[in-house]
């Protein structure tokens, strides 16, 4: 298993005023090669989860074991920990900050003593992976090209790294219909290509049910669901409760099914056109 997470709880402001739980006794397991997606509302305690994955928060209550490093050792090699989990904020475009899009690139895999050598080669692998092409974009100051562009220069800093796990926040935030679907489609290609397990947070449950296998649901710091996302939007009634919808591609499952047709799973587009051609084609026969 990649990540294996028992009974975590934190507390924002523990001796304040502001107290505050985010975190009650959340206990998951990642297995390599997973592309999970996590969704809840705002202040549900999805990014504070994430957070603890990497080491950013520092484990208060309970137990993070990422591959053979045990965060609940008095002192983890979070370096270690770091190379292994590669993290993508919201909006990463912002914490971009050299001078050249290659020297950003580079930040990451210095700070973890690579070679020269292997700085260089995992720099150029990085950008012409996010789909950039190394020799025209490398000197380039990263303010001064796109904004779709500086997203994938982010990406690739993190990437540049070569993580196990790849964790991202709301990768899609901000972007437009075309550019959504580039950052989601790099995301599949990267999954397959380098990070084989990937986390990836987001508030668009059409959106995520295209690509992850496994959705997890937190609701006020507690995970409710754990499940395939087929299997989750059987819970419609209850998701709403909790703010959240479900894929039009279900909700038309579902009105058809009042009219009496009846299909199999059903987590998305694809999934529904499936099913639709497969009922098409029976009808026909």
């Amino acid at each position: 298993m990649s990540i294996v997470i028992e009974n975590l709880s934190f507390t924002y402001g523990k001796k304040t005023p502001y107290k505050k739980q985010a975190l009650k006794n959340v206990s998951f397991t990642v297995n390599e090669g997973d592309f999970l997606g996590i969704i809840g509302h705002t202040g549900s305690g999805k990014s504070t989860l994430i957070q603890h994955i990497n080491g950013l928060i520092k484990l208060e209550e309970g137990k993070i074991k990422v591959f053979d490093i045990d965060l609940s050792q008095k002192k983890p090699d979070l370096k270690l920990l770091r190379r292994k989990v590669g993290m993508v904020f919201q909006y990463p475009e912002y914490q971009l900050f050299d001078e050249t899009v290659e020297k950003d690139v580079a930040f990451g895999p210095k700070n973890l003593k690579m070679s020269d050598e292997e700085i260089k080669q995992s720099v150029k692998e990085a950008i012409e992976l996010v789909g950039l092409d190394y020799e025209s974009i490398k000197d380039k100051s990263p303010f001064e090209i796109s904004g779709g562009q500086k997203r994938r220069v982010a990406i690739a800093g993190v990437i540049a790294m070569k993580p196990k796990v790849l964790i991202l926040d709301e990768p899609t935030a901000g972007l437009d219909p075309k550019g959504k679907e580039e950052i989601l489609e790099l995301i599949l290609k990267l999954k397959e290509s380098s990070a084989h397990t990937v986390i990836m947070i987001g508030h668009d449950i059409d959106e995520l049910s295209r690509y992850v296998k496994r959705l997890i649901v937190l609701n006020d710091g507690q995970l409710v669901y754990d499940a395939k996302p087929a299997k989750l939007f059987e819970n419609r009634e209850k998701l709403e409760e909790m703010g959240l919808d479900v894929p039009i591609a279900y909700k038309l499952k579902c009105a058809l099914s009042e009219k009496g047709v009846k299909m199999g799973e059903v987590a998305n587009d694809d999934d529904f056109v499936r099913e639709y051609l497969k009922i098409y084609k029976e009808k026909k026969n």
